[in-house]
């Protein structure tokens, strides 16, 4: 039976190894501020596999039948700090004036098919965030009312004859399952107040699962954001605290997929700790109360 594995120290020429396999599995770029956090999480993994070699793990990633232990440590090098409602000011331009002209723009087309993509969704309290917030707004458009947010709307529907898809991907699939679960404990419903509690979540026990008519719009899938397909046409995508773990290449490379899969005069947002100054000019800065977002500059048709 193998040792348990000691705590290893990485030499130099080690780390690069490491650093350039995950740069090149998911574009996380880990400087060398952020080298003891990979070492810390590579041990956890090291401990796991009950392994006390850095050589022979590192043949186990690379190797065919290492891909599932490499999806494991990369799920372990994510961060999954979350939570409902996070960075209201952005919510509230996004609530209150991106998606109320959408809706008006698009109702003046005809067009009721509304999608926005939830990228590094986490354990699902973001792209849920979102769609409460577009079946609110849909119903007080639907109720001919001008000020979205202005009265509570009864019941969580989606008018017909609107359709609504909420995209949310993630490379970790144990906060994908958290958010397909869609049952969270008081204190991650902290920052839910009471109304949309009613409305949009049923009691189980002591947690809240999300009600049907909104989780049914929400969809979670695996998504690499540097090798996989970016899904197009999105009338909205929200990409927040991601493009933070990327180096500039990663993040130029990333602004361009999301452009390209915007429709014509769509919107980003990302964190608010994130901006895309001096990464593209394709994209003019929406700002209001301190909220900001990123739309797209290709003029719709």
């Amino acid at each position: 039976m193998s040792t348990p594995a000691l705590a290893i120290q990485l030499s130099d020429a080690e780390m690069r190894l490491l650093q350039a396999l995950v740069y090149q599995e998911c574009g996380m770029y880990f400087d060398a501020r952020r080298t003891h956090f990979l070492q810390d999480r590579l041990q956890r993994r090291l401990r796991e596999c009950r392994m006390d070699s850095f050589y022979n793990y590192y043949r186990l990633l690379i190797s065919a039948e290492g891909k599932q232990e490499l999806a494991q440590l990369l799920e372990n090098l994510t961060v999954n700090e979350t939570s409902f409602f996070r960075n209201k000011a952005q919510l509230d331009l996004f609530h209150k004036s991106i998606l109320d002209d959408i809706i008006r723009e698009k109702q003046a087309a005809g067009d009721h098919y509304l999608r926005i993509w939830s990228a590094g969704c986490s354990t699902g309290q973001e792209p849920y965030t979102v769609a409460m917030l577009v079946a609110d707004a849909l119903a007080y458009h639907q109720l001919r009312m001008p000020n979205p947010g202005a009265t509570m709307w009864p019941k969580p529907l989606i008018p017909p004859p609107w359709k609504v898809e909420i995209p949310a991907s993630d490379i970790n699939y144990t906060v994908l399952r958290a958010g397909q679960e869609a049952i969270y404990n008081e204190h991650q419903m902290a920052s839910v107040d009471y109304s949309y509690r009613l409305r949009y979540f049923d009691k189980v026990g002591e947690r809240y699962a999300i009600k049907k008519t909104i989780k049914e719009i929400v969809h979670f899938d695996f998504h690499n954001l540097k090798t996989e397909f970016v899904p197009q046409r999105n009338d909205i995508i929200f990409c927040r605290n991601v493009m933070m773990y990327f180096d500039e290449a990663e993040q130029k490379r990333l602004v361009e997929k999301f452009h390209r899969c915007l429709r014509p005069g769509g919107y980003l947002l990302v964190g608010h700790a994130e901006s895309l100054l001096g990464l593209t000019n394709k994209f003019t800065m929406v700002y209001r109360d301190s909220g900001t977002a990123y739309r797209s500059n290709e003029v719709p048709q």
